[in-house]
């Protein structure tokens, strides 16, 4: 069955609300054991014009096609930014302050490019709101479950922030060789469980998410038969 294909029906009925600036935020790395957790950002207003061909949640996309639309996802938005926080502060603050403190990143970089983020309103996708209790302003924020998935500027805001991350990812296999970052990205494959066990830890995991790894969601399909394409 073909994904469902995201849709511009909320946004505009927030500009049917009155809003005329709309953020859309999504996140990626969230689950992973390396590497940073990213939330990313789009800017659209009320002029958006046609999304772009094939656009879907990131997560349901091949990374071939994704790399192909971040692009397209780019020029539509009016602003886009990217907000990091490393696993080294996902070990000191936990996995829900570093989404906030990513998200806020995001906003600082969209602020600095010329966004009007004050007068905008989020929508974020999940049910909880983690980026207010890290912000020194309020935000409006709008949560909505599968978001991703089913609003437009937050499935491209959601491709932009996954290819941002998995390039960091895969930039990083020089640095840290034998992880297999260019393929499972920090996230939990066979290979990556293997090279844990011989080479221990590296700089970029998330070590209080390996105390125990006997804990840890532990794959037990072959890896020929495993979805590699690594979202989330």
């Amino acid at each position: 069955m073909a994904p469902i294909a995201p849709t511009l029906r909320f946004e505009k009925a927030l500009y049917r609300d009155g809003v005329t600036s709309i953020v859309a935020v999504d996140e990626v790395g969230r689950g992973a054991l390396a590497g940073p957790v990213a939330v990313g950002m789009v800017v659209i207003d009320t002029a958006v014009k046609r999304i772009p061909p094939g656009l879907r949640d990131s997560k349901l996309l091949p990374e071939p096609v994704r790399e192909a639309l971040e692009p397209a996802c780019r020029r539509w938005s009016l602003f886009h930014a990217v907000g990091l926080a490393s696993a080294e502060e996902v070990d000191s603050l936990g996995i829900m302050r570093c989404l906030g403190l990513a998200g806020a990143r995001a906003l600082a970089s969209l602020e600095e490019q010329g966004a009007q983020v004050r007068e905008s309103t989020l929508i974020l996708d999940g049910n909880y709101d983690y980026l207010n209790p890290a912000l020194m302003r309020p935000a409006r924020v709008v949560t909505r479950i599968k978001a991703d998935r089913d609003c437009a500027s937050v499935a491209a805001a959601s491709v932009i922030a996954k290819v941002h991350r998995d390039r960091l990812m895969i930039q990083h296999d020089v640095q840290y060789p034998g992880y297999g970052w260019v393929s499972n990205k920090g996230y939990s494959t066979p290979e990556h469980f293997a090279a844990i066990a011989s080479l221990g830890p590296s700089a970029l995991h998330r070590l209080t998410w390996l105390k125990d790894l006997q804990t840890l969601d532990m794959p037990t399909e072959p890896v020929s038969q495993l979805d590699l394409t690594n979202n989330g």
